[in-house]
């Protein structure tokens, strides 16, 4: 079951109540955890661009849609390898500031997957 999100601020993120220090992925089966960024820091030496690797552990047999919290002023990208891939999948991406992605996350329908960065 899709959870909801209640608030996000500069460095956190709460789902269902429970805050998170630290930037988060959505899993088809409703299941929160911890984004591997480090997949694209060791790449590009930022997480601000997410690396084809990344992209890779993100994504998840069955998602339609990525809704993906680009950080409260949107600093985070996608790698124009990432893009292909996730095409190549048909899974849509929507890109939008942290604030806006989680409003649009807690309206969503469907099979959707979900990154949120938390910071910039």
């Amino acid at each position: 079951m899709k959870p909801k999100i209640n608030s996000t601020s500069f460095g956190s993120i709460t789902v269902r109540g429970k805050t998170f220090n630290y930037d988060i992925l959505i899993r088809l089966d409703g299941k929160v955890e911890k984004r591997r960024k480090k997949l694209s820091k060791k790449l590009y030496g930022t997480s601000h661009k997410i690396s084809l690797e990344e992209a890779k552990y993100i994504h998840e047999k069955g998602a339609e849609k990525l809704i993906m919290g680009t950080g409260q002023t949107g600093y985070v990208e996608l790698s124009k390898k990432a893009e292909k891939y996730f095409r190549k999948k048909d899974c849509k991406v929507k890109l939008l500031p942290t604030p806006e992605a989680i409003k649009i996350w807690n309206k969503s329908k469907g099979k959707n997957i979900a990154m949120f960065h938390v910071t910039c």
